[in-house]
């Protein structure tokens, strides 16, 4: 995929439309209710993005991420609360402790294949949840148990403390969060890790062959998954404020990561936004409505709509709507634009 600036002229066009009009949501839509639900789909869509680094570039399937979800909030509220460390700061500690994590697990995951990598991560991310609420205390730090972590709200907070008022800033910092991994996932498609990660994803043997390390480039875009994917669970501690183990670091919130992303299309720029902006209106309809009655009918919801896509659209949504653009929107679009500049030709003297 080239660069915005690089895309034909109607699709730039249309591009910065979207991007004006992403930016301007906050300005148009005053209900708090709403604005949340803008937020989450966002965010879901910012994790499932930073999921794709490894689960759809590398070829495999990871169902453990929400444990480094669960090291960014952790780590993140662990210092402010104890030593008063901006969360800002924190973020990014919280992205380095989930990148030696998630290396430690990778050395010797990444070399399992189909269903027992998966497993692996399973066993990995409840391993840590189970252990993150049987502990109390470590050293200074007042971990909590099962009981979790409270942020008091301060009122007329600085900047450093990553706390607001109203919701239109914590949507324009995941909304700038989720541009950033966008643009990462495309340097990576276009770059020589991202061909190794393709060749190695599509046959591994192969790619050794030719002389690709084909577990060092996949240990590195585990790295970089995990990182921005500590980010993003500072940014929930501190959009929500209270968490707990299974909240946060719960297979519930590694399973959603992976539905959107296969129900989007993994491995590509924006099957992740996709795949969020259709599944997280109905989790968070069914968790409103249906949540006392039915809990966990979102993900049954999930699974229906993955078996649907996989049956007739196994790269995902993302495929038919790129072919629908590409045949009929830009076409149309640029006959439009052709006869807008025949009947006012501008003069060039």
């Amino acid at each position: 995929m080239k660069f915005l600036f690089e895309q034909p002229p109607v699709v730039r066009n249309l591009s910065l439309l979207l991007l004006v009009g992403l930016f301007l949501v906050p300005v148009v839509i005053t209900s708090p209710t709403l604005m949340q639900v803008f937020i989450l789909i966002i965010f879901y869509a910012y994790l499932t993005s930073s999921w794709n680094f490894v689960g759809g570039f590398a070829g495999v399937l990871p169902l453990g991420h929400s444990a480094f979800v669960g090291i960014g909030a952790y780590t993140s509220t662990l210092l402010y609360l104890t030593w008063g460390v901006s969360p800002w700061i924190g973020m990014l500690v919280g992205g380095l402790l989930a990148t030696l994590v998630g290396v430690i697990i990778g050395l010797p995951t990444l070399k399992l294949r189909g269903a027992y990598f998966a497993l692996a991560t399973i066993a990995v991310g409840e391993g840590l949840r189970v252990l993150v609420e049987n502990v109390e205390k470590v050293g200074p730090f007042d971990i909590r148990g099962p009981k979790g972590l409270l942020i008091t709200l301060v009122n007329d907070a600085p900047l450093s403390a990553f706390q607001f008022q109203t919701k239109a800033p914590y949507y324009y910092i995941i909304l700038v969060m989720l541009l950033v991994v966008l643009y990462l996932t495309q340097r990576m498609m276009n770059s020589k890790i991202g061909y190794y990660l393709a060749a190695g994803g599509e046959d591994p043997e192969a790619a050794e062959a030719l002389g690709i390390k084909v577990s060092r480039y996949k240990l590195i875009a585990m790295a970089i998954s995990c990182f921005l994917t500590a980010m993003g669970g500072t940014f929930y501690a501190q959009m929500f404020l209270y968490f707990y183990p299974k909240s946060i670091m719960g297979l519930e919130l590694s399973y959603e990561i992976a539905f959107i992303a296969l129900i989007g299309g993994r491995g590509t720029i924006l099957g992740p936004v996709v795949g969020a902006l259709l599944l997280r209106p109905v989790s968070e309809l069914t968790r409103i409505y249906l949540s006392s009655a039915l809990p966990g009918l979102h993900l049954v919801i999930f699974g229906l709509v993955l078996i649907v896509v996989m049956r007739y659209q196994p790269k995902g949504l993302i495929a038919p709507l790129r072919q629908l653009f590409n045949q009929h929107v830009i076409p149309s679009l640029s006959r439009r634009s052709a006869k807008s500049d025949a009947a006012n030709p501008s003069n060039t003297d």
